[in-house]
């Protein structure tokens, strides 16, 4: 079977080198997809018409996506990009008719339902044209049950033309990360073992000024003996966390931000030096960093909303994300209860088995199938 996938998101000219969960979704299909019975061409959008000189993970489309979708809106009936392929498979909103079937995996309806947490430069030209790709897409695949309910109410999609098909983690991150390489990461970094870690971008709904209270609201003597670390690239409207995060540094909290981890092995080292993981954010599509945490074999912190307790399985403590005592009272636990601790380790493991990128990519591949049929 032939599969086409975009893949302009993980474009190093789009992503300035960095993959947000979009990035590291459209990723591991690349790789994992052959292994499912697919032969797999990427292809790229060009920023403009003609420029391929930026792409070098596709091939480049002949159009940028805003001039297709351009000619799209104009003639949708006469013009249809040609692609040759079984199937296309789209992973962001970048969705155009073409002339073969057209899967699209939409993560969220975050833009829509909670603009407040999004940028707000071009918001509503973004959205409409978001809710206009929808309607291209032969079929669109759903990372949770929890997202199916929005992905109809907000962008009008027939449920019936909705798979849910979960994300993963590498079959690597199953295995233990050696004991030099970990100390090595962590010396590194300026990091002891057994911090309180977090990772993902630092936006409004990850909800990390709220972390931060709760770890400053902690004992003195569990602050003195674990570092709270967030590794996460500057995202919208973070300046005040930042702040925060630097003034807490500099009255003496033990308080680190990461923005330089660069690629999974030194992100697998991060994660295995770790005591807790602490995810509280406020609205996850999915939540790829909590079974990240769960293959490290790192007990979990989440918050009880959005999908998280769909990803967790009963495997991590749900909190609520707006209680900072409640984040603060899960945290200690799991550092104070060795038995706890040891129940959510072991569960995370099971979770983690079962979620991973070649099982995202056996039950993509059935999709395709059953769209074909």
């Amino acid at each position: 079977m032939r599969v086409g996938l975009g893949t302009t998101m993980i474009e190093p000219a789009f992503n300035g080198g960095r993959l947000d969960g979009i990035g590291v979704y459209t990723r591991a299909l690349m790789h994992n997809l052959g292994g499912a019975g697919c032969q797999v061409t990427p292809y790229s959008y060009p920023r403009v018409r003609g420029d391929s000189a930026a792409i070098r993970v596709g091939q480049a489309l002949p159009q940028s996506f805003e001039a297709a979708t351009l000619t799209d809106l104009l003639t949708p009936a006469v013009n249809r990009v040609h692609m040759p392929a079984d199937v296309f498979h789209v992973t962001d909103y970048r969705i155009v008719r073409m002339d073969c079937p057209v899967v699209a995996t939409l993560h969220d309806a975050l833009p829509i339902k909670y603009p407040e947490w999004c940028n707000p430069r071009l918001r509503r030209a973004k959205n409409w044209m978001q809710r206009k790709a929808t309607h291209k897409a032969d079929h669109v695949i759903a990372l949770s049950h929890f997202a199916i309910a929005e992905l109809v109410e907000c962008f009008g999609v027939d449920e019936a033309r909705i798979s849910v098909v979960p994300c993963g983690v590498g079959d690597d991150w199953l295995e233990p990360v050696a004991p030099e390489t970990v100390a090595a990461a962590l010396a590194a970094h300026g990091l002891r073992p057994g911090y309180f870690l977090f990772v993902g971008t630092l936006q409004p709904r990850k909800n990390i000024e709220r972390l931060l209270d709760a770890y400053l609201a902690l004992p003195a003597a569990v602050r003195a003996e674990r570092q709270l670390v967030i590794v996460g690239a500057r995202g919208w409207r973070c300046d005040t966390l930042v702040a925060r995060l630097a003034a807490a540094r500099e009255h003496g909290a033990a308080v680190l931000w990461l923005d330089q981890v660069q690629g999974e092995a030194a992100l697998r080292a991060v994660y295995a030096g770790a005591g807790v993981f602490v995810f509280p954010s406020l609205y996850e599509g999915f939540g790829i960093p909590v079974v990240e945490a769960f293959a490290s074999g790192v007990p979990v912190v989440a918050s009880n909303s959005s999908s998280l307790p769909e990803v967790t399985q009963g495997a991590a403590l749900e909190v609520d994300p707006l209680d900072t005592g409640a984040i603060g009272a899960a945290m200690l636990a799991l550092t104070s209860d060795e038995a706890l601790r040891q129940r959510c380790i072991e569960a995370g493991r099971a979770v983690a088995r079962q979620l991973t990128w070649r099982a995202t990519a056996l039950q993509t591949a059935a999709v395709y199938r059953a769209v074909l049929s």
